[in-house]
């Protein structure tokens, strides 16, 4: 399930605040894995947030339990957290703009009368 790549990514960075230098970071990725997760969960505490992901493998809507393989933890500090927030909040808009709204709520299926 997780692959890995040896490849480099490189950006620039807008400038900063301090004496308006631009920044070049190199995105390391030799040791990146890549994993697939259709279910999220996250708490917090002062300090951090943990994100846990996971694959529900069972989408039966009559079913009263599941079970989910967790299979990462990410811990990331407040700050990291709230940058985060603001990146998927941005990326959703525009995945929004350009396929149409996200509808998270269940698929409620009509009741047929017998």
């Amino acid at each position: 399930m997780a692959q890995k790549s040896d490849k480099t990514v490189q950006a620039v960075i807008p400038e900063t605040d301090a004496g308006n230098v631009k920044a070049k970071i190199r995105w390391d990725v030799g040791k990146m894995q890549t994993t697939y997760a259709n279910v999220c969960n996250v708490s917090s505490t002062r300090e951090e947030f943990t994100f846990l992901f996971g694959i529900n493998k069972a989408w039966n809507p009559e079913q009263r339990e599941l079970t989910v393989d967790i299979s990462d933890r990410v811990i990331l500090n407040p700050y990291a957290a709230k940058r985060l927030s603001l990146l998927l909040r941005n990326i959703v808009r525009q995945h929004e703009v350009r396929f149409g709204e996200i509808n998270i709520e269940p698929v409620v299926k009509p009741v047929e009368n017998a």
